[in-house]
């Protein structure tokens, strides 16, 4: 039990962590004012540009991979666990991770949506198919579409699909799985306004910029 409170508490300060909030504050924007009003990778793309959208995304991914290998860490080396044990860290690990970031503590329990921690997630906790047809799913409906929200959605629904595909085939598990179905559930209702908004026809695409002519 004091392995899952210590894995679970890392993750949640590592999750909270707000990059996109921090990126809008060095160039003198909160994001929470602007946009979509989310500290996420996305509203963090549209207020502050390219270059800080997509470090904002990598940072985020990088702290939800960082929480569960940390966990699957006091585990494995701390306490010495067995292997069930060191994935159920993992598991912990994800799960107070996106909750980090999606309510942290250190901006009135507002933040992201969690898609770019959970792909961190994704990679560090999944078999590689997993985080492959996720990502797969988010590049096909994105461009596509041009909506990140519909790609966001499908990729959440990508996730708990291709666990449970793996976990008849024998390469994933219950847990894991479950976990998928629950962090696609999370990242849906994270983006209940979005839905909102695709119903109404309000929600704003990413428009391809028009080629410079010569």
């Amino acid at each position: 039990m004091t392995l899952f409170v210590l894995a679970a508490i890392q993750a949640y300060v590592l999750g909270s962590i707000p990059w996109g909030y921090l990126a809008g504050r060095c160039n003198g924007v909160d994001l929470r004012k602007e946009g979509s009003g989310s500290t996420g990778a996305t509203n963090a793309l549209r207020v502050l540009g390219k270059k800080w959208g997509y470090a904002v995304f990598a940072l985020d991914a990088f702290k939800g991979w960082l929480a569960v290998m940390v966990g699957f860490a006091l585990a494995l080396w701390w306490y010495h666990a067995p292997e069930s044990v060191v994935i159920n860290s993992g598991v912990v690990s994800a799960i107070f991770a996106v909750i980090g970031h999606s309510y942290p503590v250190w901006l009135g329990f507002k933040g992201g949506k969690g898609i770019a921690s959970s792909a961190g997630i994704m990679l560090a906790l999944f078999p590689w198919p997993v985080f492959a047809f996720g990502l797969f799913v988010w590049l096909v409906l994105f461009y596509s579409t041009r909506y990140v929200s519909i790609a966001s959605l499908g990729a959440a629904v990508a996730l708990p699909t291709a666990s449970g595909t793996l976990m008849l085939l024998g390469q994933c598990d219950l847990v894991r799985t479950s976990i998928a179905g629950a962090m696609g559930l999370l990242a849906i209702w994270r983006h209940k306004s979005n839905i909102q908004r695709l119903m109404a026809g309000t929600e704003k695409r990413f428009e391809k910029k028009p080629s410079p002519t010569s």
